[in-house]
């Protein structure tokens, strides 16, 4: 029956006065649809002030760009889902109450309240694909960022960033090296990055992490895009100071070489030296009989002109039946530039650089034996060390060197300091990193390195052996005592610092020179 109103009108019942507030559908007032919303709001909220925060840089904690673009948008969609979820579960129990038969949703824009919903509902997602959108690609530049790498997983990754941090591409972002660019890979790192998260958070990791990496991606696809293979380098000047363990006894020696680093293209100029072999002309293949990579017992060369000729170690030789079971690699940059990024420096190199720069003073007696046995004791956590370091070396000058306490108080306290900026930066025992645990093949001192191939000991079969022949990568032009240099820009007959009878000339140099 219709109603008049004042004005003669006639009217509805439910748009009369005690109705006249607009409301969504009765369906969306329910405790689950009520929590969603309220979810949806108070992390959206969170959201914008802490993407305000992190835009005005007003803190640099790696954990604000976990909660803004992964924590807290997942939080805000588990709301939003709970409002449909919620509706529709209301609807069946207003249906079963009531008896009613089964009906669809009817949209009637004609009617205030589902006009209402319509507007808030396209409103909301159009709003919701913005803000998706601009915090999908949030997520993405954070998960790729080195924030993210080097600081979300602490513990796990100090070892890795620490040392990104000093090495020669430390403004180089982690992604460039490890993802690349393309899509295939950035899955294939994604898929590889979640079983990473759920090692971390099970305690699943192995430590220290196993090397070399297995997914990692070709150095030409990496490396390359800034370092230019066909480039000729020719020569790299290098001159060290050795420090022996007590300097009172000898004095250091002084060695510069001239590094035949080579390589390049022949249409551009000589193709000899360190970089022949990645020549683009030329074709290295080698297959290792460890996971490690450290044992190569055959090694395979292809000229320009395709003439092919094979080494197999008469030291280490494996039958063919278990040998091609193994990876056949062909070299690239990462099979000698095998820690571009995180390099762990073993004592011996660490103290000698910081006596030679005066960071620790030469005339501390027998200073880089102590100090190499501070460094490589067995802590169990960083704060054991910075506690048992400085007590260890003034108790060895206690002990056999008491004057030294008195008469070298600041140089020893300078290197007390020095030693421990060492530890803390090649030392990480929860993870038990050193360098002990990363060979690095650049060079052959303290790994084998270079000796892996060419140690004089892998023949071809018309007998041709890849030499260890000092010459063929570098020129001795100076070496000697400190004051005692001997030079010749023609080169020099390697001569080590100790007579050892000849062993230089037939012994690894890392048989002896371990690093500590």
């Amino acid at each position: 029956m219709a109603h008049l109103s004042t004005s003669g009108q006639p009217t509805d019942p439910k748009f009369g006065p005690e109705n006249r507030r607009i409301r969504l559908p009765k369906s969306f007032y329910n405790p689950i649809s009520l929590i969603g919303a309220g979810l949806a709001l108070v992390t959206l909220g969170a959201i914008v002030i802490f993407f305000a925060m992190d835009v005005l840089g007003y803190t640099q904690s790696p954990y604000l760009g976990i909660f803004t673009y992964m924590l807290l948008p997942g939080i805000m969609f588990t709301g939003l889902f709970l409002i449909p979820i919620g509706a529709w579960r209301e609807r069946r129990r207003l249906r079963k109450s009531k008896g009613a038969e089964r009906k669809y949703m009817v949209l009637d824009l004609n009617n205030p309240s589902q006009r209402l919903a319509v507007m808030i509902f396209t409103a909301g997602t159009m709003l919701l694909i913005v803000l998706s959108a601009a915090g999908t690609f949030q997520t993405f530049q954070y998960s790729e960022s080195v924030e993210f790498c080097g600081e979300v997983c602490h513990e796990v990754m100090s070892p890795e960033y620490t040392a990104y941090q000093h090495s020669p591409h430390a403004r180089v972002p982690c992604a460039e090296c490890h993802i690349g660019e393309g899509a295939d890979w950035f899955v294939k790192a994604k898929i590889s990055g979640s079983y990473q998260v759920y090692s971390v958070l099970f305690n699943k990791y192995a430590r220290p992490i196993e090397t070399p990496i297995k997914n990692l991606r070709p150095a030409r696809e990496t490396c390359e895009h800034c370092h230019w293979p066909q480039k000729f380098s020719a020569t790299l000047n290098m001159t060290k100071t050795y420090f022996p363990l007590d300097t009172s006894a000898m004095k250091p020696w002084t060695i510069t070489l001239q590094l035949k680093i080579g390589g390049g293209q022949s249409e551009l100029g000589p193709t000899e030296g360190i970089h022949w072999h990645m020549n683009t002309e030329n074709k290295i293949e080698y297959i290792a009989a460890d996971d490690k990579r450290q044992v190569i017992p055959w090694v395979k060369a292809t000229s320009p002109k395709g003439e092919v000729k094979i080494f197999r170690s008469t030291e280490n030789a494996l039958p063919d039946s278990v040998l091609f079971q193994r990876e056949k690699r062909t070299v690239d940059c990462i099979d000698c530039h095998n820690r571009p990024s995180h390099i762990y420096y073993p004592p011996f190199r660490t103290l000698n650089d910081a006596m030679a720069h005066g960071s620790i003073s030469p005339s501390l007696p027998n200073i880089r034996a102590i100090a190499s046995h501070a460094l490589t004791q067995k802590y169990s956590t960083n704060e054991e060390a910075v506690e048992s370091i400085p007590a260890f070396v003034r108790q060895q000058y206690q002990e056999h060197a008491p004057e030294v306490l008195r008469t070298h108080a600041v140089p020893l306290q300078k290197a007390i300091d020095e030693i421990l900026r060492q530890f803390q930066r090649n030392y990480f025992p929860f993870m038990r990193v050193d360098w002990r645990g990363y060979p690095n093949h650049i060079g052959h001192m303290y790994n084998d390195g270079c000796f892996r191939c060419h140690d004089n000991k892998h023949k071809a079969a018309d007998g041709q052996l890849l030499t260890n022949d000092c010459t063929v990568c570098h020129t001795i032009v100076a070496q000697g005592p400190q004051g005692k240099v001997e030079s010749d820009i023609r080169g020099l007959k390697f001569m080590h610092p100790v007579d050892v009878d000849g062993a230089e000339m037939h012994v690894r140099c890392s048989e002896c020179h371990t690093g500590e």
